[in-house]
């Protein structure tokens, strides 16, 4: 407040450019830098010593936290200062050191944030990756360039992931992961090196899955990693078994998929 009682919502220390394009109720704290071609919506509330550098676009009610470095030119060395974008939903959470690059050409030119997402302190978002929505990455964990990572998906701390990897939704790695291959939904992975160790029966639970869902997906799971068959096989058989279940069809679609073979 200022003695007049009014709030100021940009501190007179941040640095704000002409060209942005910022909401009236957008809190922007001190030494905090806001480039030209940014735009920030309604009830966003950006800390002390954040930089973000446009273009890149930031959705309603997100929090960023001091000392994170937003929409940062991509570090790889094919780029040639193209126009790229990075574009950040809504109610996301952005903890300290976090660092989100924009996309590069030999992609799409966007690096794609959704909806509802905890990114823990020193987290990295690198150039094109898209992340889905309610997804968790813990402390340091870190995702490759042309990274996919799916809806409700927890990276644990100081998970690295290899680039133009998939992650599917559901899926769930243990703290210091190294994922150099697609998860597919629901599967956990841990260990050195890393490899699958049974569904995230407790992530799905808690957002609702049905029992007899989760019951489907556990069958699914042991025809992938249990039965010796073939990728191919394996997936005709979860095929055959997926009826009516949209998650266990959302297994079977990501297989056929794969970019880079599964951790199996």
């Amino acid at each position: 407040m200022c003695r007049s009682g009014r709030l100021i919502l940009i501190d007179s220390k941040a640095v704000v450019d002409v060209n942005a394009e910022i909401a009236d109720d957008v809190r922007i704290g001190p030494f905090s830098v806001i480039g030209a071609d940014v735009q920030i919506d309604s009830g966003t509330i950006i800390g002390p010593h954040v930089v973000i550098k446009g273009p890149v676009s930031i959705g309603k009610d997100n929090r960023i936290y001091q000392f994170s470095s937003i929409g940062e030119d991509p570090q790889d060395r094919k780029y040639a200062n193209e126009v790229t974008r990075l574009e950040i939903g809504d109610r996301n959470t952005i903890r300290e050191f976090v660092t989100m690059h924009r996309g590069t050409q030999q992609d799409h030119s966007l690096t794609k944030i959704g909806n509802d997402n905890l990114f823990m302190a020193y987290t990295h978002v690198a150039h094109d990756c898209v992340v889905g929505n309610k997804v968790i990455m813990a402390n340091g964990a870190s995702l490759a360039g042309h990274v996919h990572l799916g809806n409700n998906a927890i990276l644990g701390g100081f998970t690295l992931v290899h680039q133009f990897t998939q992650i599917g939704e559901y899926s769930f790695s243990a703290m210091g992961s190294a994922v150099t291959q697609d998860i597919p939904p629901f599967v956990m992975v841990g260990g050195r090196p890393t490899r699958p160790h049974g569904i995230n029966s407790v992530g799905m639970e808690r957002n609702g899955v049905p029992p007899e869902v989760v019951r489907k997906i556990r069958k699914a799971y042991k025809i992938l990693y249990k039965s010796n068959l073939r990728l191919e096989d394996a997936i005709e058989e979860i095929e055959d078994l997926a009826g009516e279940s949209d998650e266990v069809s959302t297994m079977v679609s990501f297989l056929r998929n794969v970019t880079r073979g599964i951790l199996r």
